[in-house]
């Protein structure tokens, strides 16, 4: 049961990153090509893989030793992976935090 509650607050925390995304680029001019979700989505993609391919870069030239997988309840989870979604998810909220005051 707390396995199935932690993933629906992450898959929470991603539906609100998306809509924060998605109303940052309602706010400034788009391309016509492309509707503010999609740029929303690949962006969020784009950062969590940089993240992620950052992280992994940062443990192995380290040499730290994590384990490669956690498990959550019954759910099996990359840390390296989920750290790098959480750092997504606040730098949307940071980001549209932020685009309020600068307006």
């Amino acid at each position: 049961m707390v396995s199935f509650l932690f993933l629906a607050f992450i898959l929470i925390l991603v539906f609100l990153a998306v809509f924060m995304k998605v109303s940052y680029y309602r706010s400034v001019e788009v391309e016509p090509i492309n509707s503010p979700l999609s740029r929303a989505l690949a962006e969020i993609v784009s950062i969590a893989g940089g993240i992620y391919l950052s992280l992994v870069l940062v443990v192995n030239f380290l040499k730290i030793n994590i384990p490669e997988t956690i498990f959550i309840g019954r759910v099996q989870f990359d840390p390296l992976a989920i750290v790098a979604l959480i750092l997504t998810i606040i730098q949307a909220f940071v980001l549209n935090f932020v685009n309020l005051f600068v307006k």
